[in-house]
């Protein structure tokens, strides 16, 4: 019987690494992601600090995959140096996630002045193709289908559109459903009508969110496997103390 009972809780161990090793690809890919969205929007941001919950979380992915690899160890092969280095890493997992998910919270409520700079990036517009600025807004513009900060009416205070006439929005504000669209404003129908601030405010809250939501459900698979291995850890002292005194 108590070989069966030892023998469940490896099948346990062996499940939740796994988990382990999900819940690692899960948090890499958040931290990947908003990587990603902030160099392609860099920017647009006064600093650098924003990418500080994607670090974090790429730190604690690297780790779950490394204990996920042990757990399974475990599953197979008893060794109580690794299941106190199983705890360890766990514990270390879990002040890394912590700190992803406080500083994910942290600028998904700061994104409006972290994104100070925006109306700054969309006067310096020039239009040319080999200038940084008008490269990333357009893209953005084009990428989150938005026109201007709030709205295209924003674009009516660029240097830019003053040296058009006053007549025309940049080709990326038009909507794609209007092949002829030219850029102007006599045909807002034909522009995007929202603004590129709250588009990228949302895609970043998104990406923000998941990492924050990642650290409770990665805890409660922590929790999962602690008290698997814990009592695997007691059985085997168990096991250990009865031969001693048996001998």
């Amino acid at each position: 019987m108590s070989d069966q009972r030892r023998n469940a809780f490896k099948t346990a161990l062996q499940m939740s690494s796994q988990l382990l090793w999900v819940m690692g690809l899960v948090v890499g890919l958040g931290g990947v992601y908003l990587l990603m969205k902030y160099s392609q929007g860099s920017l647009f941001f006064s600093n650098t600090y924003i990418t500080m919950p994607a670090i974090f979380a790429l730190a604690s992915a690297a780790v779950l995959l490394v204990d996920g690899f042990l757990g399974s160890c475990l599953s197979i092969k008893e060794s109580t140096f690794l299941q106190g280095l199983f705890v360890y890493l766990l514990v270390v997992v879990f002040c890394l996630q912590s700190s992803a998910s406080a500083l994910a919270y942290f600028y998904s409520v700061k994104l409006d002045s972290e994104m100070a700079p925006l109306s700054g990036l969309f006067h310096n517009y020039t239009g040319r193709s080999h200038d940084r600025v008008s490269q990333a807004v357009d893209a953005t513009q084009q990428q989150l289908l938005c026109c201007g900060v709030q709205n295209y009416t924003d674009w009516h205070e660029t240097p830019w559109f003053n040296r058009t006439g006053g007549l025309f929005v940049p080709h990326s504000c038009c909507n794609s459903t209007f092949p002829h669209c030219n850029g102007s404003v006599d045909q807002p129908w034909q522009l995007y009508t929202q603004g590129c601030q709250v588009r990228l405010e949302a895609s970043f809250q998104f990406v923000l969110s998941f990492i924050f939501w990642c650290g409770p459900v990665l805890f409660m698979v922590e929790v999962v496997n602690f008290l698997v291995v814990a009592q695997l850890m007691r059985d085997q002292t168990f096991i250990e103390y009865h031969i001693l005194h048996k001998n």
